[in-house]
């Protein structure tokens, strides 16, 4: 039986001029793709839309959390507590989702500082309240939680502005998430049972913030979102690990889909050809040479590896971490407040896996070349319009971090190790002074040396020893006072509900 092929139609489609060619393919194929892209477009609206109205409707309240005086428990209770908030999520169908505009709520853990006064907040949805103090209250029973309004409703959201300027940026992970950052466990000092010293981390920001004066105020959040049961971090710890071994070249993922594809296909007959006994050669080479893999890593190597294989076991979080210096433009002072936040977040920074930096090419308020002072001026407003909103989309891309790594960057301190004097700790939402003061033991006992002198009348009231020792106790008293009502007060832009 003979075969043929007419190709006259091709032929005559070839011998068109160039343009009705072209008219011919759009209106037979080419009208798919733009339709397509006009189909993703519409999509994409829609759903920015619906979940705009949806979101709308969603209550969020700040609460205020108190730590016990002298608490002693160190961040694997925090580490609890954030693991009882991943009850948070839920599942979604697709009504849900693209019909009613629902998605996935985050939540906010963030430490301000006021003029010095330092609070420990958390920004949550209004119907997680319960879940939230629950979690709280199961590790710190005698905390104080307290709802409060929002301490960054009345600052300027527009800059350049008369009295306030800002300096901020979103910090980001420098590698891939499935490596970790350095985690509240990597200081610890272990000198010997039962002797073990946690140097705090949290020490050098409470210092930081306890250093702030009138007109500074410093606010950091971390914008947490749980995550399905879905092994995103964990293919990202299986890819980072193939790479380590030399099994990945980490290219084009549709040509790495393709080729798999292939291969798998060519496995698949070379097993019906192949004998038993050469497939089990085959096993048994792939098993020696993934063992020569592993004896021949570095001790780099090994410990990315391990590190990577710890993350992933933990829950993990989507997050996005910001940090805003605020203050008048008198008392403005990015050398002490913004090098020391670096400086601290310095500290989570491990050389061999991971570290969070500031994001220099997107977030962050500094600009060079063309234009500097109205792009610096358009970073101010997008940064701080982000921070009020708690935008999770805005900015750049979120991470991934597990629940370890979120309670080394936000803990309550440790008070044997964090001497932190405005801190808020219960009872009485009252903290100690500054260790600068003097002490009441001080003045008991220059009022007691006063009252020895006056019984014995060794010094006439008008000597100048005694003077000076009255002078000295009225202007302790004075500062005390002072020192107090700062401290019970908290500020204007941080009132109770």
């Amino acid at each position: 039986m003979e075969i043929v092929f007419d190709f006259s139609t091709i032929q005559r489609f070839l011998a068109l001029p160039p343009d009705q060619i072209v008219l011919k393919l759009f209106f037979t194929v080419g009208w798919i793709p733009i339709a397509l892209v006009f189909l993703w477009g519409f999509k994409e609206i829609w759903i920015y839309y619906i979940q705009g109205k949806w979101g709308d409707t969603q209550k969020f309240i700040l609460l205020a959390i108190d730590v016990p005086r002298g608490n002693q428990q160190d961040p694997k209770a925090v580490e609890n507590i954030i693991t009882y908030l991943a009850g948070a999520h839920g599942t979604l169908n697709l009504i849900d989702k693209y019909w009613d505009g629902k998605y996935q709520l985050s939540m906010s853990l963030e430490i301000v500082s006021i003029d010095g006064y330092t609070q420990f907040l958390m920004h949550i949805p209004e119907h997680f309240r319960n879940l939230a103090e629950s979690a709280i209250y199961s590790q710190y029973p005698d905390a104080e939680i307290t709802e409060v309004n929002d301490y960054t409703e009345g600052m300027p959201s527009k800059f350049p502005d008369e009295e306030y300027d800002i300096w901020g940026s979103e910090f980001i992970q420098a590698k891939s998430p499935a490596y970790p950052i350095k985690m509240y466990e990597d200081f610890i000092i272990d000198r010997g049972v039962p002797e073990e010293i946690f140097k705090d981390p949290m020490g050098s920001l409470m210092d930081l913030c306890s250093s702030l004066g009138k007109g500074e105020q410093l606010w950091n959040q971390i914008i947490i979102t749980p995550l399905p049961f879905d092994g995103e971090l964990e293919k990202m710890g299986d890819k980072e690990i193939d790479k380590i071994l030399g099994k990945s070249s980490g290219g084009n993922k549709t040509v790495d889909k393709i080729i798999q594809t292939i291969l798998d296909a060519l496995e698949y007959f070379s097993e019906m050809v192949y004998s038993l006994w050469s497939d089990i050669e085959k096993k048994k080479d792939d098993s020696q040479e993934d063992m020569l893999r592993m004896m021949n890593l570095t001790p780099k190597q090994k410990k990315q590896i391990e590190a990577i294989t710890e993350k992933v076991s933990k829950l993990s979080y989507e997050f996005k971490n910001r940090f805003i210096y605020i203050a008048k433009k008198e008392v403005k002072n990015n050398s002490k407040v913004v090098s020391g936040f670096v400086g601290y977040m310095k500290q989570f920074v491990h050389m061999d896996l991971n570290n969070l930096r500031p994001d220099t090419t997107t977030t962050m308020t500094s600009t060079a070349y063309f234009a500097r002072e109205s792009r610096l001026n358009t970073r101010k407003n997008k940064i701080m319009q982000n921070y009020k909103a708690r935008s999770v989309s805005s900015g750049r891309s979120p991470g991934i971090i597990n629940i370890e790594e979120i309670a080394t960057l936000w803990h309550f301190p440790v008070e044997a190790v964090v001497k932190a004097p405005l801190i808020q700790k219960t009872p009485g939402r009252k903290a100690e002074a500054p260790m600068t003061l003097p002490t009441e033991d001080d003045i008991i006992a220059n009022s007691t040396r006063n009252q020895y002198f006056e019984s014995e009348d060794i010094f006439s009231k008008g000597n100048a020893d005694y003077q000076e020792q009255t002078k000295l106790k009225a202007k302790s008293e004075e500062l005390n006072n002072q020192n107090k009502k700062a401290i019970d007060s908290p500020p204007d832009n941080l009132p109770f509900v």
